[in-house]
């Protein structure tokens, strides 16, 4: 009798579409990047909650949906380019474009139901456009409205680096800060936590790689998948 492992389906893709995309995604990281490592937040993270990481790479998306996926967190992303991709709906994608503002507003107000009825998170890229590094520009005011019309949940800070010297393709690194302390400078204070967050893993780089864990496997360098001097001896 032939015994066949079903692998179990992440729930935050609905349905065949939505794994689909999971897929493509998960490709995609695979093909570009030598390596995705991260670092773990020191505590369990309280639901709901505002993921909020820097914008500095096109595939910043990417990687948090990874993240998420890594967290066990269910979550929806606005995405400013929604329309050219629709399908990203099936993995939590949400409509946010920059040129009509009922739409962004729509999506706003079905993130706060979701969130004030424990069912979603949220990854929310605060600077609201994709830029240069190593700025982190003035976060927007939603973070300020979300956090006011859900009150309970938590913002957790996120910092992305990518790094293209070592290897043949770049490496990418995510850290997962503590929740930041709430109060009336709540926009300011999460925006300097990613700051910190972002200089804190320059470091661990740096000096002790040994602290990351690895998030997704990527490609080798072709040295690495090419090595011939086995066959030689």
């Amino acid at each position: 009798m032939i015994q066949r492992t079903i692998k179990k389906q992440n729930p935050q893709e609905k349905g065949l579409v939505g794994r689909m995309v999971g897929n493509m995604i998960r490709r995609s990281v695979k093909k570009r990047f030598y390596s995705v490592q991260y670092l773990p937040p020191a505590q369990p993270i309280s639901e709901p909650c505002i993921l909020v990481p820097n914008h500095h790479g096109w595939h910043d998306g990417y990687l948090m949906f990874l993240l998420a996926e890594r967290l066990q967190l269910p979550i929806v992303d606005w995405i400013a380019e929604f329309d050219a991709f629709p399908l990203f709906r099936s993995v939590g994608g949400l409509p946010f474009p920059a040129n009509n503002p009922a739409r962004r507003a729509s999506t706003i107000r079905q993130t706060i139901r979701h969130m004030q009825n424990g069912e979603k998170n949220l990854i929310l890229f605060a600077e609201g456009v994709l830029h240069r590094p190593p700025e982190v520009m003035p976060f927007g005011k939603s973070l300020e409205l979300l956090t006011r019309r859900v009150p309970n949940a938590s913002v957790i800070p996120v910092a992305i680096r990518y790094e293209l010297s070592m290897h043949e393709r770049p490496q990418a690194y995510i850290s997962v800060g503590g929740p930041v302390e709430k109060g009336d400078q709540m926009v300011v204070t999460s925006r300097l936590a990613v700051k910190r967050l972002l200089d804190e893993l320059a470091v661990k780089i740096r000096f002790q790689p040994q602290e990351f864990q690895s998030l997704h496997q990527g490609t080798r360098d072709v040295n690495e998948r090419w090595d011939m001097r086995g066959s030689q001896r």
